[in-house]
């Protein structure tokens, strides 16, 4: 059945879900990728934003949907493999989930508001130090992967800051931008466009090494000295846990191909992205290495959900 299941699929439109509201890094890469999938599988991609709890309303859809490959989430893994550590699941990330793939990485920018006084990642740094729990920090969801790279940044220096969660990175730049918060670590692709615009003012990049689209910012290495200091989004497709291997391959040929199509492949080298494409079962081993990546500096840091 599962052979015959995979043998006409697609045959009725593919739904993929966004755990996040419009304008994040898993939304616009969606929508960068959905006419191409579209016009590759001969069905209806429809792209469906489903915010609420981090991420996990849409996830657990995924979970308990029907496992035929109709029904799948792009999201930031990052942040996934991050949530057992720090909350309780109605759904288990590693058994719970067949992966399609790990599709891109690009790493967080860490950004402030522009008429904030420090203009660079060590002013800022140094103006925490003089104002403990004074500098309020904007970020996409608490357990989120850019919360616990704010959350490890101020650790690892010392510092205490005051956290407000938003229901997406899109929210979080909304609230830093307009000097409602003063910084953020947020996704590359996502922040960019308002660092280039002179809405927020771009401190380090999170990545190992400097970034081509922003050579003139440092490292969160270099400039805040912690060592290994590497976070950054994780997105990649999952869908229900039994969906038939064949099926799963397709969609990989499939986004694979797509972001070899040169307009995509420009736009994801301007927005940062670095393609991943791992395969369905290399995407599932990396996803359970993850979760005892985070679940290890978890315990490590003691960072627990305010």
């Amino acid at each position: 059945m599962t052979s015959a299941l995979a043998q006409g699929f697609p045959n009725k439109p593919v739904r993929i879900v966004i755990p996040f509201a419009p304008g994040g890094t898993s939304d616009i890469l969606a929508r960068l990728m959905q006419p191409h999938l579209q016009a590759a599988l001969g069905q209806s991609v429809v792209v469906e934003n489903r915010t609420g709890a981090n991420g996990n309303i849409a996830v657990d859809m995924i979970a308990k949907s029907a496992p035929d490959g109709y029904t799948l989430v792009l999201t930031d893994l990052g942040n996934l493999t991050i949530s057992p550590s720090v909350m309780k699941l109605p759904f288990d990330v590693i058994r719970d989930f067949s992966a399609v793939t790990v599709l891109a990485y690009t790493p967080h920018l860490l950004a402030a508001a522009p008429d904030r006084p420090y203009t660079t990642a060590a002013e800022l740094i140094a103006f925490a130090k003089a104002n403990p729990d004074k500098l309020n920090y904007a970020t996409a969801g608490l357990g989120s992967a850019p919360h616990l790279a704010g959350a490890l940044f101020a650790h690892s220096l010392g510092l205490k800051i005051t956290f407000i969660p938003m229901k997406g990175g899109a929210e979080a730049i909304q609230q830093v931008a307009g000097g409602h918060a003063d910084a953020l670590f947020n996704g590359m692709i996502a922040t960019l466009p308002h660092v280039k615009s002179g809405k927020l003012r771009g401190l380090a990049v999170s990545s190992a090494t400097r970034n081509e689209l922003v050579p003139d910012l440092p490292t969160v290495i270099e400039a805040a000295g912690i060592k290994d200091f590497v976070t950054g989004s994780w997105q990649g497709f999952l869908a229900a846990k039994g969906t038939p291997p064949e099926i799963l391959e397709r969609l990989y040929v499939e986004i694979e191909k797509t972001t070899k199509i040169p307009e995509v492949a420009a736009r994801l080298k301007e927005l940062g992205a670095e393609p991943v494409l791992y395969k369905p079962a290399q995407s599932d081993t990396w996803r359970g290495r993850e979760v005892e990546n985070w679940a290890k500096v978890v315990k490590d840091t003691g960072i627990k959900l305010e």
